[in-house]
């Protein structure tokens, strides 16, 4: 059983774990072994294991196709996580969803999507449920900058502001979207917009710290068990890879290699190496485990195509 000597260590060493297996996501995927194209979550880790750290059995997270750190935060199974991006039929959803659409509501994680903005009204939707039927349950909608562009974000925050919603709106702020700048797109401040509606927001400028994220979090979801109505935190933060692939992308113009060295400057895993060596070997071997096990497990039946099929 492994044993922290605190709770940050605790979270070091789950975003360590986030980031060592989409590491080896990176190297296997030229093989051809997966099935689905991966957007990694390399960098921002910190935030997922941050913010799932003061969820509760009952609450509820909506990711994003960037979902993979959330899903093993909220304690998916890496298993069938793996199996999933192998396109077999013991992955999370049998082995039809791939990498943008992981699943595991056994331990809160209700979906993610590849369509920007997509499960943002479906948290808010849980939030109504819970909200109506009294369970205290809080929900979690997480999403990236470039989703508050969309009109069903615009609704959903409307919609959750006038019925007082136990939703919390989680930006991962990376300020790209694929080969562009939120500057260049957007005209508006994210906090400021969410606070037009009347929702309370914060911002988070080191999202690379996962007890600083967890401490906003926290402090969000105890004002939304009391009642007091939906919340909005932007977490800044830094994706280390390409929009979609296992590229760094620098050599495309949008951004440099500077960029990128200055957020590591900040980066836990890298500034504390030593600290979390220990915990290198047991990671490891959970990976190897993983895509042992998925690459014996069997692909689905042809008549799985159409079930769970509405």
């Amino acid at each position: 059983m492994t044993t922290f000597a605190d709770e940050r260590e605790r979270l070091l060493y789950q975003a360590l774990r986030i980031r060592r297996v989409e590491e080896h996501i990176a190297r296997i995927y030229p093989s051809d072994c997966i099935q689905s194209p991966v957007h990694l979550s390399l960098g921002q880790e910190a935030v997922a294991v941050g913010a799932c750290a003061p969820l509760r059995a009952g609450d509820r997270v909506f990711g994003t196709y960037r979902s993979h750190a959330f899903y093993l935060a909220c304690g998916g199974s890496l298993r069938e996580m793996m199996a999933e991006l192998f396109g077999k039929a013991t992955g999370c959803a049998g082995g039809k969803a791939g990498s943008m659409h992981l699943t595991a509501p056994e331990v809160g994680f209700m979906g993610s999507s590849a369509v920007v903005a997509s499960t943002i009204p479906n948290a808010v939707g849980a939030a109504l449920a819970a909200q109506r039927l009294g369970t205290g349950a809080i929900t979690l909608a997480v999403f990236g900058d470039g989703a508050t562009e969309e009109g069903v974000y615009h609704e959903s925050l409307n919609f959750a502001a006038l019925h007082r919603l136990p939703v919390l709106f989680l930006c991962e702020n990376n300020g790209l979207a694929v080969h562009s700048h939120r500057a260049s797109r957007q005209s508006y401040d994210l906090m400021h917009h969410a606070r037009g509606f009347g929702i309370t927001a914060e911002h988070c400028a080191s999202g690379f710290d996962p007890m600083a994220v967890r401490a906003l979090v926290e402090m969000a979801a105890q004002a939304l068990r009391a009642g007091a109505g939906p919340r909005f935190i932007e977490c800044a933060t830094y994706r280390y890879a390409e929009h979609v692939g296992i590229g760094d992308d620098h050599d495309v113009g949008y951004r440099s290699p500077a960029d990128c060295a200055a957020w590591r400057a900040h980066d836990p895993l890298i500034l504390e190496a030593a600290r979390l060596e220990r915990f290198e070997a047991a990671i490891a071997a959970e990976i190897a485990d993983a895509v042992t096990f998925a690459a014996a497990s069997p692909w689905p039946e042809p008549d799985a195509l159409l079930r769970d099929v509405a």
